[in-house]
């Protein structure tokens, strides 16, 4: 019982440390916050929940069948920096929310595209979230699950938590400081957008140069 009770404080550590971490996904969950308040901003912090299932399916997959791993994944993370870009630049143009409510926001859309794009997910069920899932599993099936359970309640109960405290504070700012945040917010995504195509880029050559 005790080591299926350290499983779940470290599933609620990992969660916690990337429910908090700055990227890509706590970037949109505050963006959207702001652009169509505290419920939209609640859909995005989900995203880990509804995509996770297939990006563990397909790392797994991928790495017991291809070779070029890292090709595919730098494939993927050039995709996830164009749709960020897309992303950057409507937040960039963002010019009020009135303008912005009359139109579907499809917060959920964008909160599951930006994970299951993002090589990050890939890596961490690879690198750290498959081996301590296995490892539990040798202990039977209430470890794994507690494992897996406390890491999602973590993850997406602290990226809820900021998407209601981005909402409490949007009604106190002015129009000109909420414009500006978008703007920031914004060129944000543009930089890890850079950062995601980047990655994908030499993740490619990697591949390339291995084979």
């Amino acid at each position: 019982m005790l080591a299926a009770a350290s499983f779940f404080l470290s599933g609620a550590v990992l969660g916690l440390s990337a429910g908090f971490a700055p990227g890509p996904l706590m970037t949109v969950v505050i963006a959207e916050t702001l652009a169509h308040g505290s419920r939209e901003g609640l859909k995005v912090a989900l995203a880990p929940v509804l995509t996770d299932l297939p990006i563990i399916a397909a790392s797994l997959f991928v790495l017991s069948r291809f070779s070029g791993f890292e090709a595919v994944l730098g494939a993927v993370s050039i995709i996830g920096g164009v749709y960020l870009t897309h992303l950057g630049l409507q937040s960039i143009r963002f010019r009020g929310q009135a303008q912005e409510e009359e139109k579907n926001p499809a917060s959920l859309r964008k909160g599951i595209l930006t994970n299951f794009l993002s090589p990050h997910p890939y890596l961490f069920w690879i690198a750290v979230g498959g081996p301590m899932t296995l490892k539990a599993g040798a202990l039977g099936w209430v470890a794994p699950t507690l494992f897996i359970a406390a890491f999602y309640v973590c993850i997406v109960g602290t990226k809820m938590g900021v998407a209601l405290v981005t909402g409490r504070f949007q009604a106190l700012l002015s129009s000109r400081a909420y414009t500006t945040i978008m703007v920031v917010l914004g060129a944000l995504l543009l930089l890890f957008a850079a950062l995601l195509i980047r990655d994908g880029t030499l993740l490619i050559l990697s591949g390339l140069s291995d084979n």
